[in-house]
């Protein structure tokens, strides 16, 4: 009865070493993707800086550009622009 209820030792199961590799090989994995994880956030985190200082500068520019009924503003498609003036429209001219 002795023998039945004895373990058998680590090198009497072949299976055991095989279970043993291959929880290391996933344990490995596993570190590799946390490592990656972690990297990958890191690099969320700076593109999310760079994206809001981008901003911050793109708001500033926009900020010392004049008003739209600002008569000094720039024609950026050097369009001719004429005044949107319905007086001048009206009036005859004299020479």
């Amino acid at each position: 009865m002795s023998e039945l209820t004895s373990h058998p030792q680590e090198s009497e199961v072949p299976g055991l070493n095989g279970l043993r590799v291959s929880i290391a090989r996933v344990s490995e994995k596993i570190t590799l993707i946390q490592d990656a994880v972690k990297n990958l956030a890191q690099d969320r985190a700076l593109q999310e800086n760079k994206i809001e200082d981008a901003q911050k500068r793109i708001q500033h520019i926009l900020s010392r550009l004049p008003e739209q009924s600002d008569g000094r503003q720039l024609n950026l498609l050097g369009e001719v622009a004429t005044p949107n003036n319905p007086e001048d429209d009206n009036e005859p001219t004299t020479h």
